[in-house]
């Protein structure tokens, strides 16, 4: 049998992550930021010594984009050195890596998919942090490390855009949403869904793009979930991100292609909108919606 660890698993994936290794009947180890701060070399090495992992999920994570681009070198020292810390771990177990990555690693400035290859030009602090834990994956663990990319994230485990628009939707008669940004609204479900399929495969280690398939813009989105919990999508007001003030910039396009899958001899991730419909009942209804 498989053995798990799985840093960071109080966060959104990381939940889903865990919940669908218990059910599968797998060994899994969950590690909260309570019980684990991958910044800390010494504890990183002691906490993958005592589980006896043959695979390791680093969830963990600074995703607050906006704080990062004001205290870059806290969010390095989780993103990129923390994620180095548990690379040099595993390197030493003998123990296979996952690491979650983003599409903020690139420009943003595409008009087309960005391969897995494609160059990385990070614009933000966090898309910085983020390529840096990347890469200290792959040169680690050339032949067991693999970076998952994913992007526009949701899930009924913590805070997203998401079940931001359910609860808008309950207190307001309109809802204004940014028309100009491109990405692929991608569920933590089917992202676990994924981890668990790339495990088992024996997939060359690499960069993949855990993202769903389609695009549309966050207006786009805003529209369809509207549309599947029984609301007015006229009400959602598009406007252009130019009238927002964030500290971070964020990209105006992040379509991720999927090549790497069908290397590896798996299918794309499903439809972004087949992903959210079986995703909104677990939104609406679940114990962690408020």
């Amino acid at each position: 049998m498989t053995r798990w660890l799985v840093t960071g698993a109080g966060g959104m994936l990381g939940r889903d992550l865990v919940d669908l290794l218990r059910a599968a009947g797998a060994a899994v180890t969950a590690l909260s930021r309570r019980d684990l701060d991958i910044t800390g070399p010494a504890a990183v090495t002691a906490a993958v010594r005592g589980a006896r992992p043959d695979v390791v999920v680093n969830c963990a994570a600074w995703t607050n984009v906006d704080l990062a681009q004001a205290r870059e070198d806290e969010a390095l020292a989780v993103n990129g050195a923390g994620a180095a810390h548990v690379a040099a771990a595993c390197a030493r177990a003998g123990a296979a890596m996952i690491q979650l990555s983003t599409d903020y690693v690139f420009a943003g400035t595409a008009a087309r998919p960005y391969a897995e290859d494609a160059p990385p030009a990070p614009a933000s602090g966090y898309g910085r942090t983020k390529l840096a834990g990347e890469r200290a994956v792959l040169e680690q663990l050339p032949d067991s490390g693999y970076v998952l990319r994913t992007a526009w994230l949701y899930g009924p485990h913590g805070g997203n855009f998401v079940r931001t628009m359910i609860r808008l939707e309950r207190e307001r008669p309109t809802v204004t949403v940014v028309d100009d940004q491109h990405g692929q609204p991608t569920s933590t479900a089917v992202v676990a869904e994924r981890i668990l399929a790339l495990a088992g495969a024996r997939a060359p280690a690499g960069v993949y793009h855990a993202t769903c398939s389609g695009q549309t813009t966050w207006f786009g989105l805003a529209r369809e979930v509207f549309a599947l919990i029984g609301a007015d999508p006229d009400r959602v007001v598009a406007m252009p991100s130019t009238q927002l003030d964030r500290p971070a910039p964020r990209p105006g396009y992040s379509v991720l292609a999927h090549g790497a899958w069908a290397r590896a001899g798996l299918g794309p991730l499903p439809d972004w909108r087949a992903a959210l419909a079986r995703a909104i009942p677990a939104l609406v209804t679940g114990p962690s919606y408020r």
